[in-house]
């Protein structure tokens, strides 16, 4: 597996780090730049869902290798965080990785 340019999993978060904070952190740190940017915060907690596709009937995202449930909720949150920190550091990351 290629390792993304992002530092997301690491990124310093408000947030006390359990293992499926971590795990959640990396989803994200894996999911590419476009995808991200498809995002819409107005969403309903169903189009988010749908959007992602990887969640259960039950509103639970199915995140391997995690000792407790994550909800839309804090899967909204997480995934804002994600894509302040890209619009914070893209212009480093991408730049350096073009050379």
């Amino acid at each position: 597996m290629e390792q993304p340019i992002w530092n997301f999993e690491e990124y310093a978060s408000n947030v006390p780090g359990d293992e499926t904070s971590v795990n959640l952190r990396a989803y994200f740190e894996r999911m590419s730049d476009d995808r991200m940017r498809e995002y819409s915060p107005s969403w309903t907690d169903q189009q988010r869902m749908e959007w992602d596709e990887n969640f259960t009937s039950e509103g639970e995202l199915l995140l391997p290798c995690s000792e407790r449930d994550v909800d839309v909720g804090e899967y909204r949150a997480v995934l804002e965080e994600c894509i302040k920190y890209r619009d914070k550091v893209r212009s480093t990351l991408v730049v350096s990785e073009d050379r």
